[in-house]
């Protein structure tokens, strides 16, 4: 279930940002509300998930995976350019969470 959340937290969090482009600087209402009910879903998802794993676990999984998808978002569907500085970061966070799992606390 906690893995769920986890999933859900990073959904929500993956939404949010990108409703980010559609506020025009918190000026529209729609946009600017659906942007801060994301995020306010995002952390209650991760409060349901820290209960039980560690929270440097969560966040880096969290954080690893919102810069992932985010970036792939941006490329795909705001098509966005990309340079190999990004994608070596991209790969530089997505190793940084594998040691993380593996070495940090344990589940």
């Amino acid at each position: 279930m906690n893995y769920l959340f986890l999933f859900l937290a990073i959904f929500a969090e993956l939404a949010g940002t990108n409703l980010l482009k559609f506020t025009d600087g918190f000026t529209k209402l729609y946009p600017t509300a659906a942007t801060l009910f994301m995020y306010g879903l995002a952390f209650y998802c991760l409060s349901i998930v820290v209960k039980d794993f560690p929270v440097n676990i969560v966040y880096a999984i969290w954080s690893g995976a919102g810069i992932v998808l985010v970036t792939l978002v941006s490329v795909f569907i705001f098509h966005n350019s990309i340079n190999w500085q990004t994608l070596l970061g991209t790969l530089l966070i997505v190793v940084g969470v594998i040691l993380v799992n593996i070495f940090g606390t344990s589940h």
